[in-house]
């Protein structure tokens, strides 16, 4: 229990002092979260991104079992949404949504931060979250919009959108200047460290925001499905997996605790700009981002006494 309380206190808590100070500044000023995001997506991810691989050193056998793992975990959430889906009889409409709820992850301003956190002094553990939340945008603009949409063509379009990604750009280009002993000069290193070390907080504050934006209503039920197959039987899974592929010590940490985050705001975005149960969609971010506060802090603790 005091492992897990020092958990919270040094991981969680500050999380969520951040994430307050969102809400408070968004009910306050209301916060142009369409800047907020762009400055995320197209300024403080690609330089964060660029710096933990730089810093790190990943052999390709590594980057093969993240990749292996990634596929399998995939796999076993969309055919576990697949098969409730069908158990619970759930409306097509309403099943597209449970299902962007589960496999679809905040492996981003959620994810980073909790990683750099957790591990502060070893970059590979970051450079891990990092692949996770590439893979989770080429997830998302695939399966996830494919979801929605359902059988509209949207093939050029999800091309498009992942080609103009900058965060793929930044973590090639750091896996290159490391491989290739590429110093950076100190009049770039440190702008770009200085943004890197703002990464955390404006994630957070931005994530806080947009919290704020949603409004509680009267639960459905898929909201409780959704909410206990996110925080719980992911991991479980994810845990499954870990040990049949034998993974251990950071590797097998990092992608522990990548498969514990809570629902990605993406999956919001898509049921409101298809008008496809958004309501449902927005409270399955707020419930498990809450609930995220505990599960997260056992998953982080099971980690370290499993992998550690």
């Amino acid at each position: 229990m005091a492992v897990l309380s020092l958990i919270f206190l040094e991981v969680i808590a500050p999380l969520l002092i951040l994430l307050a100070v969102g809400v408070i500044l968004q009910r306050k000023f209301s916060l142009q979260l369409g800047t907020l995001s762009k400055l995320l997506t197209y300024c403080f991810l690609p330089v964060n991104g660029f710096i933990n691989m730089y810093q790190s050193s990943m052999p390709l056998t590594v980057f093969g079992q993240i990749i292996l793992f990634l596929l399998l975990f995939t796999t076993f959430s969309i055919g576990f949404t697949e098969i409730t889906s069908r158990l619970f009889k759930l409306e097509r409409g309403v099943a597209a949504t449970y299902k962007n709820s589960v496999v679809l992850m905040n492996s981003g301003n959620y994810g980073i931060p909790v990683s750099q956190l957790v591990f502060h002094s070893n970059p590979l553990g970051v450079s891990i979250q990092l692949i996770v939340m590439v893979y989770q945008n080429l997830l998302t603009f695939t399966y996830g919009l494919y979801n929605m949409v359902s059988v509209k063509a949207q093939g050029n379009a999800i091309l498009k959108e992942l080609i103009r990604l900058p965060m793929i750009y930044a973590i090639i280009l750091g896996i290159l200047c490391a491989s290739f002993h590429i110093d950076i000069p100190i009049v770039l290193w440190n702008p770009i460290q200085s943004i890197a070390d703002a990464f955390l907080a404006v994630a957070l504050i931005t994530l806080g925001a947009q919290v704020a934006q949603i409004k509680l209503q009267r639960p459905h039920v898929v909201l409780y499905l959704s909410t206990l197959s996110r925080l719980l039987i992911g991991p479980a899974a994810a845990l499954g997996i870990i040990y049949i592929l034998g993974l251990d010590g950071t590797v097998a940490q990092s992608l522990f605790i990548a498969s514990s985050f809570p629902t990605s705001r993406n999956s919001s975005i898509f049921a409101l700009e298809y008008n496809n149960n958004p309501d449902l969609a927005a409270q399955t971010v707020l419930m498990t981002t809450i609930l995220s506060s505990i599960t997260v802090t056992v998953v982080v603790y099971l980690a370290g006494v499993l992998f550690g």
